[in-house]
């Protein structure tokens, strides 16, 4: 409880972490090497997962014309056959954020332990596992942004287990029935449901490894989060730094991962990443997004006004909530 109380109370932005984190080249040291192994066959399959969900089209066509002709036999099964397939391909997107989330615990561990004093030794000394933590914010958020945009996920999905209620009500054997059982469509459904389901997986999951390690101060985790938005912060904002990434990409990664962590912080601190006792400056991070080009940082604008848990909580500061209208 003095932990919490702790953490609800603490009222003063520190001196902020003043280091370059190498996002593009950090290699892990012997003693991060275990976990990031671990860690880093799960990410080597983020991208194959981001190309394959930008290029899921849906079978929204075939699913019209199922419903708008629903005597005609030929119809129905042209439905089928292009729906099981596609929910083979929501399965693996769900079974990736199981992994996802372990992958996210490994880190935690390693970053919140008490190796080091503080948070600023653990993301400075650590950086290839801190840069790992990061791609998986990255990531995240990109995995949400694309679907977010894509109704046909949900349409399918419902349609699927529609058809498969209505063949086991008939006695009709369903070849697609083997890919997910009534169980894990159920789990998959919640997943989906969700406007933003990684994140929700993320937070979930940091939610729980908090709870699971009661022998680890909150603010181990929280302070985790907080020093790592701030990093990416100070290093967009420092000319010194911002020059030293060799591609303007790694300055959208940059932004991503504040944002992400901010909407992370949001969900796992108790009064959450706009109360006055927050250890995010919020009106700099905003204001670092504010001084790029427009059209670039919308979605992630948009992701801090629409995807967190505090904005809108009467102790949110004016200001922070006028520079985000």
């Amino acid at each position: 409880m003095g932990n919490l109380l702790k953490v609800l109370t603490c009222t003063d932005l520190e001196q902020e972490p003043n280091f370059f984190l190498d996002f593009e080249n950090a290699q892990p040291t012997e003693a991060e090497r275990e976990v990031w192994e671990q860690v880093d066959v799960v990410l080597k399959d983020a991208k194959g997962i981001l190309d394959e969900l930008q290029a899921y089209k849906g079978a929204g066509q075939e699913i019209r014309e199922a419903i708008q002709n629903p005597s005609d036999e030929a119809l129905q099964e042209q439905a089928w056959a292009a729906v099981v397939p596609l929910v083979g391909k929501l399965k693996k997107f769900y079974e990736f954020s199981q992994r996802l989330e372990a992958a996210l615990h490994s880190l935690l561990g390693a970053l919140t332990s008490e190796t080091y004093s503080d948070p600023t030794q653990h993301l400075e000394r650590e950086q290839a596992l801190a840069k790992q933590f990061a791609e998986i914010l990255h990531f995240t958020l990109r995995f949400d942004e694309l679907k977010m945009t894509n109704p046909a996920i949900q349409n399918d999905f419902s349609y699927y287990r529609r058809t498969l209620s209505r063949m086991r009500i008939n006695n009709v054997p369903a070849e697609g029935e083997n890919e997910v059982n009534n169980e894990l469509a159920n789990r998959i459904s919640l997943f989906y449901a969700d406007a933003t389901p990684m994140l929700k997986t993320l937070s979930d999951g940091t939610t729980k490894f908090v709870s699971e390690n009661k022998n680890l101060p909150i603010e181990n985790t929280t302070d985790c989060l907080s020093t790592m938005a701030s990093v990416c912060k100070v290093m967009l904002e420092t000319p010194e730094y911002r020059s030293r990434f060799t591609s303007e990409e790694t300055v959208s990664f940059c932004l991503r991962v504040m944002v992400g962590v901010i909407i992370l912080y949001d969900y796992v601190h108790p009064v959450g990443a706009f109360a006055k006792s927050s250890k995010i400056d919020m009106k700099g991070c905003i204001k670092v997004l504010k001084d790029q080009p427009p059209n670039s940082v919308e979605g992630l604008l948009n992701a801090l006004r629409y995807t967190t848990k505090h904005l809108n909580d009467d102790s949110t500061n004016k200001t922070i909530k006028s520079m985000l209208q």
